[in-house]
């Protein structure tokens, strides 16, 4: 009996750069290498006798499959990525590095629209599905846009936009 082969609707792949990919990836390793620590840790809180009133039995435990659950979200995420190059267009996309100026203070700030998993506001990573990555997609420099957020409306306008000339599909 022959296999059949199901395709994947498009909308359960998680878009990211090829950096997100790779962070996630690091993640992974390091995890790995944290694995052999936890099974013996296991092992030893074991040996101790009595599981039923070993503390350091059940936080091992806990512990060990708090990493394995980890590793698995990781290793989906993986499975389930769409990497996306960003397009040199003069366009706000995916990847892009843009640069805001808010109408409300004349304040600007610099992003780099990203994936969900690796968003960082600190960081001056935003995805490009929060409201404000949602509403300057595709805008060129000059363009304005109101940003609907929970908060309330506002208004920035594209500056500048840029890509990172290493990662240009």
């Amino acid at each position: 009996m022959p296999s059949k082969k199901i395709k994947v609707p498009d909308f359960y792949y998680q878009e990211m750069t090829a950096a997100g990919y790779r962070q996630i990836e690091d993640q992974i390793e390091a995890l790995k290498k944290q694995r052999p620590e936890k099974i013996a840790r296991l092992k030893a809180a074991r040996a101790l006798g009595d599981l039923s009133e070993n503390t350091e039995y059940s936080t091992a435990k806990r512990d060990l499959r708090h990493l394995e659950s980890r590793l698995r979200y990781l290793n989906k995420q993986l499975t389930y990525a769409k990497i996306i190059t960003p397009q040199d267009t003069g366009k706000v996309g995916m990847g892009s590095t843009v640069e805001l100026q808010y109408d409300d203070d004349d304040e600007t700030e610099t992003y780099t629209l990203v994936g969900r998993q690796e968003a960082d506001i600190l960081q001056g990573k935003l995805a490009f599905d929060s409201p404000l990555g949602k509403a300057i997609t595709g805008l060129s420099a000059g363009d304005s846009a109101l940003v609907a957020a929970p908060q309330g409306e506002y208004q920035v306008k594209v500056v500048s936009v840029r890509v990172n000339q290493d990662e240009v599909g």
